[in-house]
Order: structure tokens, then C-alpha cells, then sequence
């Protein structure tokens, strides 16, 4: 599932192996989350044109193609691509949900490129099924479960730690190009593009920003259920990371749903919250 980000440097999609996590996991995690943090940085990180963000990004999906069948990777991304090619022959991972994360960060770079915007949430909800969705079903790919209802419960929560990550990063990411709140939920409350990128709080802002947080808590709550489909250490790390997501929307309604205006954190004050909240589950 993804993880809570302390900082926005931090691809918030993958959870650091941390003590919590199996020790035979922590090798295939960390493989997988280098493999969508360096993805992320290409997409994101510096300032790169679009066509050279774009061409390696191509590059990229090239070396993963080679890493899966054996064939000779290119030296640019070798530390990235050798332990992943381990990781994807040691335990057969499902080719697909990789491919997949690199088709939402080129989605990104497009978007980003055009200041296109998301027509409604089903639009969002289609985006997050790449960006976010795959992180999920592939840590249960290592936990060795494939039940298709603990995979919806796994992506309803990975979707919902994503949009709790877009409302938290409004007030960055709206500077950047990147436009999450969608069309639809922006008419709906009579707020309009141009308000928005004054990133200044009014009284339709602070009421968008509020219904799309109870949306994400209503949809993270459908799925939580799955931190008792995996046994074990993992499951407890499982109820941290939807503990944390929940925080984050905690911070956000704390501060008056103002997250146009600053970012609001989740730190080490919340913990003694989150796992009260995990033990209770």
C-alpha cells in the first residue's frame, strides 16, 4: 500500500521496509521502490524539458522490459534494474502493475505539459487504478495473497492514500501544473480554476476541499478491512500506513480545510495516535 511521506521529496506511493516488515521482504520492497522513485524523479524531479522527461521515461521502460527477460540492461539505471530483475524472477512478479506505474508518471508529464485537468472523480479513480493501485497488489503479490476481494480492499485503500496525498500537496502542486481537484467537484461548489491558483482559502474552497476529503475517508474506509487479510508483522505495518493516510486527513480538517494555503504534515506528535488507532482495528 502506499505509505505516508514525511517530506515531498519521498515517493509517497511505496512504504519504506521498515522493522515492521518481514525481513525476507524488505529486499524485493526495496527493489520495488527504487524502481518508482527513480520513475518519479524523471517525471518529476528538476527541470527537464517534457520531450527528455518523456524519451526517458521510454528509456526506462525499455531496461524494464530487458530486466524481465534477461536481457542486457543499459548502465544508466544498473543499480535500479539489477536487484529489480532479481526481484522479478525470485518472485514472479506480475510484469503489468510495473508497467502500469510507468504509464501514470508519463500521464503526469502529459498533464503536467498541457495543464490538462480531470474531467470527474471516475477520471481521477481511472488514474489512480495506475498510479497507486498497483503499489498495493504487488506487496500482495510478495505476502502470497490473490483473493480478488482482499485486491479491491487493497486498491481502495491505495486509492484513497493517493487522494489524501493530492489534497495534503494542494498548495504545491497546483503551481507546478498539476491539477487533481477535478472539474466536476470544482463546478459543483462554484470554484473556478483561476481561484484556485491563488491558493488563497474562501468559503467554496474550504467547502471543496472538505467533501473531497470525506469522499477519500468514505473510500479508504471501504478497504480497510484489508490489514486483517495479511497475518502477521505485515499487517500491522498495513494498519500504520491506513492509520497514517487517515491522519493526514485529520491534519487537513484540523487546519480548516485550508490546504490551498499550506501543506499540512503528519509527524511524530501522531504517532502515539495512529497506533492507538491500530490497535484498535
Amino acid at each position: 500500500m502506499p505509505g505516508v511521506t514525511a517530506a515531498p521529496d519521498h515517493y509517497e506511493n511505496f512504504p519504506v521496509a521498515s522493522w515492521l516488515c518481514p525481513p525476507r521482504l524488505r529486499p524485493p520492497i526495496a527493489a520495488l521502490y527504487h524502481f518508482a522513485r527513480t520513475a518519479d524523479d524523471i517525471a518529476d524531479e528538476g527541470d527537464a524539458p517534457t520531450a527528455v522527461r518523456l524519451d526517458d521515461l521510454a528509456a526506462y521502460r525499455a531496461d524494464l522490459d530487458a530486466a524481465a527477460t534477461g536481457a542486457p540492461i543499459s548502465p544508466r539505471w544498473a543499480p535500479v534494474f539489477g536487484p529489480l530483475a532479481r526481484t522479478i524472477a525470485d518472485w514472479r512478479l506480475p510484469l503489468p502493475l510495473l508497467r502500469a506505474l510507468l504509464d501514470a508518471f508519463v500521464q503526469d508529464v502529459i498533464f503536467t505539459r498541457d495543464r490538462r485537468t480531470y474531467a470527474d472523480r471516475a477520471e481521477l479513480v481511472d488514474y489512480c487504478r495506475r498510479s497507486a493501485d498497483p503499489v498495493g497488489r504487488l506487496l500482495l503479490h510478495l505476502y502470497g495473497i490473490a483473493d480478488p476481494a482482499a485486491q479491491a480492499r487493497s486498491d481502495a485503500v491505495c486509492t484513497a492514500l493517493q487522494l489524501a496525498n493530492f489534497w495534503q500537496d494542494l498548495s504545491v502542486d497546483i503551481p507546478r501544473g498539476r491539477h487533481y481537484l477535478t472539474d466536476a467537484d470544482c463546478a459543483a461548489h462554484g470554484v473556478g480554476r483561476a481561484e484556485l491558483a491563488a491558493l488563497l482559502s474562501t468559503p467554496a474552497t474550504i467547502e471543496l476541499i472538505a467533501d473531497c476529503t470525506a469522499w477519500t475517508r468514505a473510500t479508504m474506509q471501504t478497504g480497510s478491512d484489508i490489514v486483517h487479510d495479511v497475518p502477521g508483522r505485515a499487517g500491522w505495518e498495513l494498519r500504520l500506513v491506513v492509520q497514517g493516510g487517515l491522519r493526514i486527513l485529520d491534519r487537513i480538517a484540523a487546519g480548516g480545510h485550508r490546504s490551498l494555503e499550506h501543506r499540512p504534515t503528519v509527524g511524530a506528535a501522531d504517532l502515539p495516535t495512529m497506533l492507538w488507532r491500530a490497535l484498535r482495528m
